[in-house]
């Protein structure tokens, strides 16, 4: 019920006012984006949805148009040169992310789940797979986004995705809303151009191998 039915509902209306309260930043965000750089304000990517689905993903542009397409962040070399000066304060703070309300809106993402994986990230949708992570919607943040962010191997990410899974739950959604809050604040896990940085014990991922 919860799964079908109500993490829906709250999706949709937390999003909806989510959208109206924060239109004023928005607004703010796109002028500031328009000032810093040649290019769109909005960047739309290819992403990985529920049952392996795909979908255009909505960001605030934080790089430069000329960036090489559909590049994983960490695969590029010297990532610092592509990303704006806004487009880092942006990534820093996880504004850039802000878009997405409207992705939950039209019902290719929840506010809670798996982070949707490039299209051409083969080695990610793979292990997802191992763990049924692929067979729910994409999530603004995630189990694995507060336990290590850019900082996990992908093994590891899609383990903590599974995990997720297992235990989805109003109570584990609204723990997983609130640990982001403040780990957005005090920017954790934010690498920029690196990945599997950080060590994690097995042990302490209860999803059966």
């Amino acid at each position: 019920m919860y799964r079908k039915y109500i993490k829906r509902f709250i999706d949709f209306i937390l999003a909806l006012i989510g959208l109206i309260v924060l239109s004023p930043l928005f607004l703010i965000l796109m002028i500031a984006i328009k000032l810093d750089s040649k290019g769109p304000v909005f960047f739309k990517q290819k992403r990985v949805g529920i049952n392996k689905t795909h979908f255009e993903i909505l960001k605030f542009r934080t790089m430069r148009i000329d960036t090489p397409k559909d590049t994983p962040t960490h695969l590029l070399e010297n990532p610092e040169k592509w990303i704006t000066k806004v487009g880092k304060f942006l990534r820093k703070t996880s504004l850039d992310e802000l878009p997405q309300i409207i992705n939950i809106l039209k019902g290719d993402m929840s506010i809670i789940g798996p982070r949707p994986a490039l299209w051409n990230q083969y080695d990610l949708i793979a292990e997802r797979d191992k763990y049924g992570a692929n067979d729910v919607y994409p999530g603004l943040t995630g189990w694995a986004q507060i336990n290590g962010r850019d900082e996990l191997p992908i093994q590891i990410k899609a383990k903590f995705d599974g995990e997720y899974v297992q235990k989805m739950s109003f109570l584990f959604d609204t723990k997983i809303f609130f640990k982001t809050i403040f780990s957005v604040l005090r920017s954790e896990g934010v690498v920029e151009g690196g990945t599997g940085k950080l060590k994690v014990d097995n042990e302490k991922i209860n999803i059966a191998e």
